[in-house]
């Protein structure tokens, strides 16, 4: 039975982009390709399909997360929940730790927590303070309302962003979204490995592929948020920024990541 309703889920994630997709008028091509993005990443998973996956004891994932509770990322392994006490932390699992692939609730609530926990109303207030100091949308204008804008629109970034990298498009590729430090080795081989889960990520079967979900996300995050922002900034040259920007901040909190335990330890003694 609930195999049955997240595959009709899934279908159901299809159709709705595709038709919106035809729907769209053509003067809104950022829209169009975000949608594009999640439908070859859809697709991509259907075709993978061939059946319920095995894992290693032989028991299907789907199995797996029906019989037994998906852990979230408060179990075993966890790190602390925010780097600095301000930035989000709740994908950080410790190394060599092995936990039960996350179910469709499990990344649903992965990406909630990110988006709507006090630190990340923070970040998002950060990042409108340093794009109105920069004028980067001069749209907004300046000033207290002008700041009001800023800070809508990059939560509504922040939010759109981490449901597709950490829900819709995970759940529809079977990827995992957590991210697993290294924890070994040099700062050079630690801060490498940090940067290749960019583009390398586990699947919830265990094994390694290719992170639609970080690239082909915030991919379709950047083409989506031509919705809402003023026209002058739907040009392939601005999203395609919000794209390569968005991907390079996430480097950026890989890295931080992979890091935080040993400041904790060594700086903060805990």
């Amino acid at each position: 039975m609930a195999g049955r309703f997240l595959e009709e889920f899934r279908l159901k994630i299809k159709t709705i982009a595709d038709n919106t997709r035809r729907s769209l008028p053509l003067r809104r091509p950022m829209v169009q390709m975000s949608l594009t993005l999640i439908l070859v990443t859809a697709s991509f998973a259907q075709s993978s399909d061939g059946g319920p996956r095995q894992s290693e004891s032989g028991q299907s994932i789907s199995a797996q997360t029906t019989q037994a509770p998906a852990q979230e990322p408060t179990s075993e392994g966890e790190k602390s929940h925010r780097i600095l006490w301000v930035i989000p932390n709740y994908r950080a699992v410790g190394a060599g730790t092995r936990l039960p692939a996350l179910s469709f609730g499990g990344k649903l609530k992965l990406a909630t927590e990110d988006s709507f926990d006090y630190s990340s109303l923070l970040v998002a207030g950060f990042m409108a303070g340093t794009s109105q100091a920069k004028n980067q949308t001069p749209e907004f204008h300046q000033g207290g309302a002008g700041y009001a804008r800023y800070f809508w629109h990059s939560f509504a970034d922040q939010a759109v962003g981490n449901y597709l990298t950490e829900f819709i498009v995970p759940y529809a590729t079977h990827e995992d979204p957590r991210y697993y430090t290294r924890s070994h080795g040099g700062v050079v081989k630690r801060t490498g490995y940090a940067i290749s889960r960019l583009f390398v990520t586990r699947t919830d079967s265990g094994g390694e592929a290719f992170n639609f979900s970080e690239i082909a996300g915030n991919g379709a995050s950047a083409g989506i948020s031509g919705l809402y922002y003023p026209s002058q900034e739907r040009t392939w040259t601005k999203t395609g920024q919000k794209w390569a920007t968005q991907v390079g901040v996430d480097g950026i909190f890989n890295v931080m990541k992979e890091f935080w335990p040993d400041i904790r330890q060594h700086i903060f003694h805990k």
